[in-house]
This record gives structure tokens, sequence and C-alpha cells, in this order.
């Protein structure tokens, strides 16, 4: 595939650890997700040796988690929702049978090269790795479309992301506006930034969308996204990290269709009357009516005349064509006025 600006916007379902490690339960989210409209059901590839040992011994999202749960340790967790290689094969040979285009977010290099291995149709690198030019050479190197998320990143250091993958071949990348909060408040959503990255690095720009609601998502659109990825769920009450910041199935209904509809409305930059709306002219527009009977001989001053429907006689930006002139013959009240009703200008 091939991201391009203007383009109709690709939703990519993000289910991430939304499975929360039964792959029973990713079928089903891929199967909502493909009903829904979504172009892409993602996933993530992390196992346990996403954290060092401080994190574990720490426990350290435990206090930050916004269930605040104490019922497992953070490597429990880990290991649980962690997906095997044989399991994302499995399911992106599932988002095939299905299809639906499979992607996942990978966090070493081996499994960058599963997902090659799989033929997934771009590499997604976290805003965490926009630093890690390890992970980035080695994903810029595998020919295949980077989506690159910006969350927490500086203008320097997306500048430095992109010249790396470009520096290993890389060009076809788009960067995703991204806040790394989880749920955004709106005000530090700042929507404007899609302008901003398209403008400073001329790559098409997408957005990864962490406030609640479709509603932002639908209005990246409008302002420019080519990729919109959303955090999804089929209960926001399960158990699991994301679930509670994830839109249910009626929210992303919502989103997909409201962001092809925008898409579709957006049309061309150039203004111009189609033949559509040039019917409605001569309905719409108004005329030159008498406001009272004109007799034969009168002369038309400005209070004889007042403009209504249709537009099919002199326009009201035309009487000062008729003011001044003499009824050539008796002229009723609400009547059109034409220019053959009075006199030529000479007289």
């Amino acid at each position: 595939m091939k991201f391009n600006v203007g383009q109709p916007p690709y939703i990519i379902a993000e289910i991430g650890a939304n499975h929360n490690g039964d792959m029973g339960l990713a079928r089903q989210l891929i199967d909502r997700a493909k009903a829904l409209g979504a172009d892409c059901a993602k996933f993530q590839s992390w196992d346990v040796n996403l954290f060092s040992n401080q994190p574990y011994r720490d426990n350290y999202f435990l206090g930050d988690d916004y269930r605040n749960r104490s019922d497992y340790t953070l490597k429990e967790i880990v290991e649980e929702f962690a997906v095997s290689t044989e399991e994302m094969r499995g399911l992106s040979d599932y988002c095939r049978s299905v299809r639906i285009e499979f992607a996942s977010t990978p966090f070493e290099t081996n499994q960058i090269d599963i997902l090659v291995e799989v033929n997934a149709p771009f590499i997604k690198i976290a805003s965490m790795d926009v630093t890690n030019d390890h992970l980035l050479r080695h994903a810029g190197a595998t020919g295949k479309p980077i989506v690159l998320s910006t969350g927490m990143a500086t203008m320097g250091e997306i500048e430095h992301a992109l010249r790396t993958l470009e520096t290993v071949g890389s060009r076809d990348i788009c960067v995703l506006h991204c806040v790394a909060i989880y749920p955004t408040p709106e005000r530090l959503v700042n929507l404007r930034n899609i302008d901003t990255l398209h403008r400073t690095f001329g790559y098409p720009v997408g957005f990864s969308d962490h406030s609640q609601g479709p509603e932002l998502s639908i209005a990246a659109v409008a302002l420019g996204a080519v990729v919109i990825e959303k955090h999804f769920t089929i209960d926001k009450t399960m158990f699991g990290w994301d679930h509670g910041i994830s839109m249910d199935p009626a929210e992303m209904k919502t989103m997909i269709d409201g962001a092809h509809r925008v898409y579709s409305s957006m049309g061309s930059a150039r203004r111009s009357v189609g033949p559509e709306e040039m019917e409605k002219q001569t309905a719409f527009r108004r005329s030159v009516i008498a406001i009272r009977d004109i007799k034969r001989g009168e002369r038309l001053a400005p209070h004889d005349l007042t403009f209504r429907r249709p537009g099919t006689g002199v326009p009201p930006n035309d009487v000062g064509l008729l003011i001044g002139r003499i009824a050539l013959r008796d002229i009723p009240g609400n009547e059109m006025v034409r220019l053959e009703d009075v006199t030529p200008a000479q007289s």
C-alpha cells in the first residue's frame, strides 16, 4: 500500500491488547472491526522483554492504572496479554480470511521480521520509539510503508526520526499526530498539528486519537488526516488496561461513517457552481416585480418596484434599467416588470 495526501481515510481499529490474551476474543474483535468498515485490525507485538527488571519490581503501572487493581503484578498481566509469534501468524491468517488488513506495532527487530514474513501492509512505529534509531533503521530497511506515531516527540525528534528512516531508503511514510495521554483531554488534542506536520515535513499525516468519542477523529479528516487510528473494544467495562479508553462498536461505526462522509464532502478548493445548483437559480432568485398596478404612460419610480421569486425576469441588481422609464402597457401589481414593458433608455 501507499499513503497519499488527499486519499480517503484509512481506518485502523487499534485492538492492541484488548484481546486480553484470548485469541478467541481477538477473532471476535477482528470480525466486528471488519463488519463496522475498518480497513485494518492492528495489534501490538510486545512480550515480557518490553520492560527491564525495575518496572516489574516496582509494579510501576499498577499505581498509574485507572482501575488501581492490586490482584495481579505487572509481569503477570504482561505475560497474560502478550501474543506469541505463532498467535501473530494465526491472527494474520484470520484477518486475511475475513478480508481485513492485519498489522501490529513491533517493539523489537525480530517482531518486525515476523510482520514482513506475514506481509503486513505497513510497519507501525509507536511513539515511544521515535528516538530509537536502531528500531527505525530496521523497520525502514524492510521497504514496507512506515506509520510513525509522534506522541511525546518534539519537532526536532520527529525530523531526526524521519531522516533516519530516509537514510535506509524509506520514503513511504505517514506521520501520525498523537498525544500520549490516555484519554486525551480536548484542550490538549491540538488538531492543527495535522497541518503543521504536513507543511513542515511534506509527508501525509494521520491522527492516532486517544480522546474519548468519535468526534475528533472525524474532525481530523476535515483537516487532512489520511489515517485514523483508534483503540477498539467490544466492551469498555472488560478487564484490561485499554478497554476504558477505547471506542465500542457503536462509536466506531459513527466514527467510520462520519469520517467517510466528511471526506466525500471535502471536494475541491476551486469555487464552482455545478449544474444541479444552477437549476435552482431561477426558482430561488428574485426578479423585479410591480408593487402596485402601474398604468400605461406612468413613469416608474423606485417605490413602484420590489423583488420576488422566481428569478426569470429582470434581476434585482438591474432594477436601474427600469427606474425612470415609461410603462408601455398596464402592469398588474405583483407581476414582473420586463424590459419590453418600458420605453428604451434614450426616451
